[in-house]
């Protein structure tokens, strides 16, 4: 009889604790999803304007610009280089000396002179048959030899005058009245400052994206300011070395500071979405195989897998997985689980 007794409470006692396990697992199965999630943020998609852009550095440089040297050796009789001060093209700005050439010229314009008259003197004797025809093709063959020599000299004597190539300001001239100077000296630099030009390189992958006449904006160091060029010519051949393919652009903005050497930065705008889908980086949730955001569908947590496209700082653009009207939460979502009811303490509706 005892040992019935003892049986019949082992059993009872055994039934208990299964009950009470089993009322635990229930609770602990449940507890993810009727929990509820509080002080959350979120953000509504809606669609936005995106421009794909790169940016890239570049260098602004006179559209114009010569290192000013002379043709010939020689000696600096005279100086017309104003530093800092504009020249119209074709104005003298160096002489060198040309004496004996000038000399060596007024003698041939002087024997050129007596061969004419004699060449006349010769002509009306040819009427009455007075001389030869072979005398008379002599001297017309060395006047023609004169005047070349005469435009030989005078070749020379333009080579001791160096004039400005193009209207422009001159730079800090490196030489004095008086100095001997060759082919290879260097007098001064003559730049124009009307107009400049901006020099920069874009990876190969985007080379195919820029045209002539594309319209590109940029800044320059130390200044917010934004201005605008115009695409003029690329170098049609990537660069082996860097794999970049060169580009020139005209600017078309007029500022005291743009100033030729000056570093630039480039924004080049390669595309342009105005649906785009553009949510908050920080509602990203990343694993080694996808990508992860979690949308509010009827107050619950849905963990939906995106694909993302471009990236700007704080925002990155959704391709898949969402759409307009959807709301994503953007804080708290280490805390979230699947199908767990959700409580916003801010909704932002704005676009981003």
């Amino acid at each position: 009889m005892q040992k019935n007794n003892i049986l019949i409470y082992t059993t009872a006692f055994a039934l208990l604790l299964f009950s009470c396990h089993s009322k635990s697992s229930k609770t602990s199965k449940n507890d993810g999803k009727d929990k509820t999630q509080a002080f959350l943020t979120a953000y509504v998609v809606k669609p936005t304007r995106l421009d794909k852009t790169i940016s890239v550095s570049g260098t602004l440089k006179p559209f114009d610009e010569t290192v000013l040297m002379p043709e010939v050796a020689g000696r600096v009789v005279k100086i017309n280089l104003p530093e800092g001060k504009f020249v119209k093209a074709g104005s003298l700005l160096v002489k060198l000396f040309d004496g004996d050439l000038q000399a060596n010229l007024k003698k041939l314009q002087a024997q050129l002179a007596i061969l004419e008259q004699t060449n006349k003197r010769q002509s009306e004797l040819m009427k009455v048959s007075g001389l030869s025809q072979q005398d008379y093709d002599q001297t017309v063959l060395q006047i023609h030899s004169m005047k070349a020599d005469i435009d030989i000299l005078q070749t020379q004597i333009r080579k001791t005058e160096i004039l400005a190539p193009f209207d422009g300001v001159i730079g800090l001239r490196n030489i004095s009245v008086g100095a001997i100077v060759n082919s290879a000296t260097s007098l001064a630099t003559i730049r124009t400052v009307n107009k400049l030009k901006l020099d920069f390189s874009v990876p190969e992958q985007y080379s195919s994206e820029l045209k002539d006449g594309m319209k590109i904006e940029f800044r320059v160091h130390g200044n917010d300011q934004v201005y605008s060029a115009t695409v003029m010519a690329t170098e049609r051949e990537i660069e082996q070395d860097t794999r970049n393919l060169k580009i020139r652009a005209l600017v078309n903005s007029k500022s005291a500071e743009l100033t030729p050497g000056s570093f630039a930065t480039i924004e080049l705008i390669l595309g342009r979405n105005t649906q785009a889908l553009m949510i908050p980086t920080q509602a990203i949730i990343p694993s080694e195989r996808n990508k992860q955001v979690i949308l509010s569908k009827n107050g619950k947590a849905s963990f939906v897998t995106v694909k993302t496209g471009i990236r700007k700082e704080s925002t990155i653009e959704i391709t898949e997985g969402i759409q307009s009207g959807d709301t994503v939460v953007t804080t708290g979502i280490l805390f979230i689980k699947d199908g767990m009811k959700l409580k916003f303490s801010d909704v932002k509706t704005d676009s981003l």
